[in-house]
């Protein structure tokens, strides 16, 4: 299938080499039994992408069970996940399948594997090497042919090194591991995310939306979205349902958003990608040209309010200009390399330095922009 289509048709919604990288990913791991933990924080939709994954499968015609293992009391999680017999314990007052045996033929989706409890680690890890679990109370060892997508917004290695892991069921779990960024890393992917959200919502809910005024949208593109997609998604719901779908303008919006904190943490999940190195040199690119954008639109605005505006060699405006300031980041991104290299007098390896990229990734931005420098 055309991966732009498979996007699409499971809402992977999307247009940044992070995103890109993803879906790549899915369709290499989906025909395979192949083991699959998904990380990244609270709200990046890790159960859209294990959604994904079972419906490109070869077991897609059977069960996709999801099972919040964090929502489930420590007392009852076993009987949950393998089932119980009648008698087994106080409130067994019946033969009962588990999840486990449910979903048996198709996937079963472990969100939140990080709060599982040691002793039941121990049986999670017999279920993945042999497919063998007891049910609660039995005696009988019983077979699951299941394929197992995890999921954490935690740092398993971690939780491995504080002992609250076990290490031999984080290894067997993250044969293939997705890292799915932050929003904040991938500010390319929110208009994309907040029109498929409008179309969604307005539908649903019988509204005619007039849109976002130009300085709405900057603060919507700049905002740190703290709890992810689930966090724009509810803010853009609650926005055009309680404004009656009227024109919203930056007031408005400012009025939906919690405060925006520094970041000081980073997770340091692992990836399963060979360009791990220039996805960070990535986002740290972006971050400075979120700033670099902040700057600039400071400054045009004190030159417009002193009747000045910023005009090019030909006494032209500038094309961002032409756009109220509305220059993409690719643009920015590519003057920022373009000017960098100049300044080293065409010395790509200071340039990249300056930058704090790899050679490597200048040479492809070079390419990909078709700069010549």
């Amino acid at each position: 299938m055309d991966k732009k289509k498979f996007q699409i048709e499971h809402s992977i919604i999307g247009n940044s080499p992070e995103i890109e990288e993803i879906v790549d990913v899915i369709h290499q791991v989906a025909p395979t039994d192949i083991t699959v933990l998904i990380t990244g924080e609270s709200g990046v939709g890790k159960e859209i992408i294990a959604r994904a994954i079972h419906a490109a499968s070869s077991r897609s015609k059977k069960s996709l069970v999801n099972v919040n293992c964090g929502a489930i009391p420590e007392g009852i999680i076993e009987s949950e996940l393998f089932g119980h017999e009648k008698g087994s314990f106080t409130s067994a007052v019946e033969t009962r399948k588990g999840y486990f045996e449910i979903a048996d033929g198709g996937t079963i989706f472990l969100d939140e594997v990080g709060e599982t409890p040691l002793q039941t680690q121990v049986k999670l890890l017999r279920v993945l090497e042999n497919g063998e679990y007891m049910r609660v109370g039995a005696s009988t060892v019983r077979h699951a042919d299941v394929r197992v997508i995890a999921a954490t917004n935690k740092n398993l290695q971690y939780e491995v090194k504080q002992k609250r892991f076990r290490p031999d069921l984080y290894f067997r779990l993250r044969s293939v591991n997705i890292w799915i960024p932050p929003l904040r890393n991938r500010p390319a992917d929110i208009p994309l995310l907040i029109e498929h959200f409008i179309k969604e919502i307005t539908s649903k809910n019988g509204i005619r939306f007039e849109g976002f005024a130009d300085d709405a949208s900057e603060l919507l593109m700049t905002h740190s979205w703290p709890g992810n997609v689930r966090e724009l998604r509810n803010v853009i719901e609650s926005m055009l349902i309680l404004e009656g779908g009227r024109k919203l303008d930056a007031d408005d919006v400012r009025r939906y958003l919690h405060p925006q904190h520094a970041e000081t943490v980073e997770r340091h999940l692992p990836v399963v990608t060979t360009k791990t190195v220039e996805q960070a040199e990535r986002e740290l690119i972006y971050r400075a040209l979120l700033d670099l954008k902040n700057d600039i639109l400071e400054v045009k605005e004190a030159l417009h309010q002193g009747g000045g505006g910023i005009r090019g060699i030909n006494g032209e405006r500038t094309e961002h200009d032409q756009n109220n300031g509305a220059m993409s980041l690719k643009e920015m991104e590519r003057q920022m390399i373009r000017k960098a290299i100049e300044r080293h007098s065409g010395n790509r390896r200071m340039a990249a330095k300056e930058l704090k990229i790899s050679e490597r990734t200048l040479y492809r931005k070079i390419k990909e922009y078709d700069l010549d420098v």
